[in-house]
């Protein structure tokens, strides 16, 4: 996948986007476990002695809505489980109500609160941080 649509998908969803330099690191780290992407939106995650990372998901602003954000999280837990993980984390904005409840409604549980960790426009947000144990029973599927 091209690093600079990775940073032009980020940049529509988040305020303080990352470079196509910062993709490019990404996509050379070898802990990066995965990347599903298409034109329309992307996650990567890492994944590290059994345990797997959100780094971000993002979807283009036209195409939310629609179900992508769920597929693409859906597909990223299963192929971290069949990699070997068996937990997957990711921290969000708590002012980020729709993914919020992206995640929470695909089986995540708050395991903690780190104040002040986002910064936009000169402003703090707290990000939540979220668990999923991939070894548990499916949660009920997302609708």
């Amino acid at each position: 996948m091209d690093a600079a649509l990775l940073a032009a998908l980020h940049a529509g969803s988040f305020p303080r986007p990352w470079s196509e330099e910062t993709f490019e690191v990404f996509l050379g780290d070898p802990t990066v476990a995965g990347l599903i992407a298409g034109q329309d939106g992307f996650i990567l995650w890492r994944g590290v002695a059994g345990e797997s990372e959100i780094l971000t998901l993002a979807v283009a602003t036209a195409q939310r809505r629609r179900g992508l954000a769920k597929a693409l999280l859906g597909a990223a837990l299963t192929r971290a489980s069949e990699a070997g993980s068996t937990e997957m984390f990711l921290e969000v904005s708590s002012r980020n109500h729709a993914a919020v409840g992206l995640y929470r409604a695909a089986g995540f549980e708050d395991a903690g609160l780190r104040r002040g960790y986002y910064e936009t426009d000169g402003d703090r947000e707290d990000a939540l941080l979220m668990r999923l144990s991939l070894t548990a029973p499916p949660p009920p599927t997302i609708s």
